[in-house]
C-alpha cells in the first residue's frame, strides 16, 4: 500500500513538494488550502478580467534546477529585437512563430512565460530615482550638489569606520551605504513595510535579503552595462536586486501554479480548497493526523504518513495535540507578521511625465513597481500591472495599477469598509500627482494576511520552535511561512524540493532545509 502525505497550503512550497512527490515516488500527496483557490502569496486575483499579483512576482532564479522547473511547466518566449516573431523554448527544443497582438506576444499562445524587462525606482521628494540606486548625473541632479557631497562622505565614514557589533539592520545598512544614504532612501521605506524602527530588526534580516547589495556592488553593475555584458535571462553574476530582466507567466503567477495543481490531480494527487487545518495531533515522535475544517463548517480527521507544513508555525504550534510545551509555544505565539493590502484601481490614464495613456507607458512610465519613499502618504509600493503583462488588464487602452499597503491586522485600514480604504488609495494617487481622481474608472480591494514572517518578536529564539518540530521524524516544515523565514518564491520552492530528495534518498536532511537563502551561495548548485 502506498504512502500518503499530508501538505498543509497549495502555495509554491506546497505545489512543489506535491509536483515533486507525484513525479518521482508512489507517496499520494493530499492538499489543503484554506483559501479559494491555489498559489499562495503566489496566486493571481482576477477582478473582472484584471488581474492583481500579490507583491510582484519576478520568476528569477540562480538555481539551475528551479529555472529548468519553471520551464518545464511554462515553456519560455522571447521576442527578435525586431518584433517580427516570437522563440519558444521548451526543454532545449525551439520554434520560431510569427508576433501578433499585443508587444510580440502571439495571442493565441496563452501557457508561457514572457521575458519582461525589469523597471522600479524610487519616489522621492516626488522626483523618480533608479532603483538600485544608481550614481548616474541624473541621480545627482535629483539629489542636489549639497546631499550629494554628504552621501559621499558619510559612505567613506562608514567604509573606514563601521558600527561593530552590527547589531540591527540600521546598523547593516548604514555599514554598507552610508548614514546619509540610508536616511534617504532605505529608512522610511522600510519602517513602512515592517511598522517598526529600523533598530528593532535585527541585522540578520539584511544579510538574508540584501547580502550581496553595496556601494561597490551597484559600482560594478554599472561597469558592467557600460561593457555590455551578460549572461543570458539567467544572470548567474548578477546580484539578485540588479538583474534587468526576468520570466513572468503571461497571466500572472497565479497561471503556472493553477498548471501545476492541474497536473498534480491528474497524476493521482488531491487538493481541497477552503480547507483549514486546526489540529495537528502526534504520538511516539510522529504526526500521525490533522484535522480539516471545510467551508460548511465540518470537520473531519485526516491520517497521512508524512506530513508538509507551510502553514504559519504559529498556527502550527498552537494546533500541536498534545500541546507542544510551553517554551515552545511562547516562542511560536510572540512570532510577528506583517499583512499586505493592495487596492487595484482601473484608470483611464496617469498624470506622470505630463499624462500617459496606456500605450505610452513603455516610454513615460515603464516601472513594473514604483516604491513610494514619501512621508506624506501610507502607501509602500505602486504596482503597473501592464508593465508586468499587457494581458493582466481585460482593456489594452486601460491602466491598472496597485497601490500596496504593509499593514498589521490590528489596524484601521485592515478592517475599514473598502469604500474607505479606495477613497484613501484614490487621496494618496492624487497627492502623488499620479493620477486624478475622476481617472479612477473601478477599483478593488484585495487583503492578504501574514504575508511577511518578520524578524523580531521572538525570532531571535526560533531555534526553540525549530529543536521541537525536529523531533517528529515525519514533519517537514517548508516556505515562507512553513519556516517563517522571508524566503523569495524560488527560495520555497527549493525547501519542497530538497526535502522531497531526502524522501527519495532515504536519508534525514530536514537541516538542509534551513541553509537554503541562508548564505551568499545559498542555492548553488554543488
Amino acid at each position: 500500500m502506498s504512502k500518503t502525505a499530508i501538505i498543509i497550503g497549495a502555495g509554491p512550497a506546497g505545489l512543489t513538494a506535491a509536483y515533486e512527490l507525484v513525479n518521482r515516488t508512489d507517496i499520494k500527496p493530499i492538499l489543503f488550502e484554506a483559501d479559494h483557490q491555489v498559489g499562495g502569496i503566489s496566486r493571481t486575483v482576477n477582478y473582472k478580467g484584471n488581474r492583481i499579483d500579490i507583491g510582484g512576482h519576478r520568476f528569477f532564479s540562480k538555481s539551475q534546477r528551479v529555472m529548468n522547473w519553471w520551464e518545464h511547466i511554462l515553456p519560455f518566449q522571447t521576442a527578435s529585437d525586431a518584433g517580427e516573431s516570437v522563440t519558444l523554448t521548451y526543454q532545449n527544443k525551439t520554434t520560431q512563430m510569427q508576433a501578433q497582438g499585443r508587444g510580440a506576444n502571439p495571442d493565441e499562445i496563452d501557457d508561457v512565460m514572457l521575458v519582461r524587462p525589469r523597471v522600479s525606482r524610487i519616489l522621492y521628494n516626488r522626483k523618480f530615482f533608479d532603483y538600485p540606486i544608481s550614481f548616474s548625473w541624473k541621480t545627482l541632479s535629483n539629489l542636489g550638489l549639497l546631499r550629494s557631497v554628504r552621501i559621499g562622505f558619510s559612505y567613506l565614514r562608514a567604509s573606514a569606520f563601521p558600527i561593530r557589533p552590527e547589531t540591527s539592520l540600521r546598523h547593516f545598512i548604514i555599514n554598507r551605504f552610508g548614514r546619509e544614504l540610508y536616511a534617504t532612501f532605505f529608512e522610511n521605506y522600510t519602517e513602512k513595510v515592517w511598522g517598526v524602527p529600523c533598530e528593532q530588526i535585527p541585522a540578520e534580516w539584511g544579510a538574508q535579503r540584501i547580502k550581496g547589495l553595496s556601494v561597490v556592488a551597484l559600482l560594478k553593475n554599472a561597469l558592467k552595462k557600460i561593457r555590455r555584458e551578460g549572461d543570458g535571462i539567467a544572470q548567474k553574476d548578477t546580484e539578485t536586486s540588479l538583474i534587468e530582466r526576468f520570466l513572468y507567466p503571461k497571466h500572472g503567477p497565479g497561471q503556472l501554479w493553477e498548471k501545476v495543481a492541474r497536473q498534480v490531480e491528474a497524476d493521482g494527487g488531491e487538493i481541497h480548497l477552503l480547507s483549514r487545518v486546526v489540529a495537528i495531533h502526534h504520538q511516539d515522535g510522529s504526526i500521525t493526523a490533522v484535522d480539516v475544517v471545510d467551508s460548511d463548517g465540518i470537520k473531519r480527521r485526516v491520517e497521512g504518513d508524512l506530513v508538509f507544513s507551510t502553514m504559519p508555525i504559529k498556527d502550527l504550534i498552537e494546533g500541536f495535540e498534545p500541546a507542544a510545551p510551553t517554551p515552545v509555544a511562547d516562542v511560536a505565539s510572540g512570532l510577528p507578521y506583517r499583512d499586505f493590502l493592495t487596492v487595484g484601481l482601473l484608470l483611464d490614464e496617469l498624470a506622470v511625465n505630463g499624462g500617459a495613456r496606456a500605450s505610452e507607458l513603455a516610454e513615460k512610465v515603464p516601472d513594473n513597481w514604483i516604491y513610494v519613499q514619501e512621508p506624506d502618504v501610507t502607501v509602500g509600493r505602486i504596482q503597473i500591472f501592464n508593465n508586468w503583462s499587457p494581458y493582466l488588464v481585460a482593456e489594452p487602452d486601460r491602466i491598472w495599477i496597485g497601490l500596496e499597503y504593509f499593514v498589521d491586522e490590528s489596524d484601521e485600514i485592515w478592517s475599514q469598509p473598502d469604500e474607505k480604504t479606495v477613497s484613501l488609495a484614490v487621496a494618496e494617487l492624487d497627492r502623488l500627482g499620479f493620477s486624478a481622481p475622476e481617472a479612477v474608472q473601478d477599483a478593488v480591494v484585495v487583503r492578504t494576511p501574514k504575508a511577511y514572517p518578520a524578524y523580531f518578536g521572538t525570532y531571535d529564539q526560533i531555534q526553540t520552535v525549530r529543536d521541537h518540530v525536529a523531533d517528529f521524524d515525519n514533519l517537514y516544515l517548508i516556505g515562507r511561512n512553513g519556516m517563517h523565514r522571508y524566503n523569495n518564491q524560488d527560495h520555497s520552492m527549493l525547501t519542497a524540493m530538497v526535502a522531497v530528495d531526502g524522501i527519495v534518498e532515504a536519508v534525514d536532511n530536514r537541516d538542509a532545509l534551513w541553509d537554503i537563502n541562508a548564505e551568499q551561495e545559498y542555492h548553488e548548485e554543488k
